[in-house]
């Protein structure tokens, strides 16, 4: 498996236990990393990037999913879903290097093997409307 997907793994890991037991970021990644075998300097840089520029834009990421997920709450969303938009939509608002489809593909395969039946298709329409309404992408 590719570094990048492999740290997209990660930093849901790190996101899931931020939401679940409410201590800071910086407390979760370290205790994180200690119980995890993956020794990959460049994972570990990636994931902790996701997980730490979302917590820094965790507000404004929230907000925008909300405002596209219409008739859904952020705080009744499932945790693995709502954690998998946010990587999404970091990734295609504050990575210049990931294409944006390459960003929704991967959150929507983290939906398929981490979320529930219907996860990928709900990941898939939110991110993807924001992709369509908001990010412009460079002409060639």
């Amino acid at each position: 498996m590719r570094r990048r997907t492999l740290a997209r793994e990660h930093a849901l890991k790190i996101l899931y236990q931020f939401d679940v037991v409410k201590r800071p970021m910086d407390a979760v990644m370290e205790s994180y990393w200690q119980a995890e075998e993956t020794k990959d300097e460049e994972i570990i840089k990636y994931a902790n990037l996701l997980a730490q520029g979302i917590c820094n834009q965790i507000k404004d990421i929230d907000q925008k999913i909300s405002d596209y997920a219409t008739n859904w709450q952020i705080k009744r969303m499932a945790i693995i879903d709502r954690n998998v938009m946010r990587i999404g939509l970091y990734e295609l608002q504050h990575t210049k290097d990931i294409p944006p489809k390459v960003a929704i593909n991967e959150a929507v395969e983290l939906a398929k093997k981490y979320g529930d039946l219907e996860s990928s298709k709900f990941v898939n329409g939110i991110l993807d409307k924001i992709h369509k309404k908001e990010i412009v992408e460079p002409q060639n």
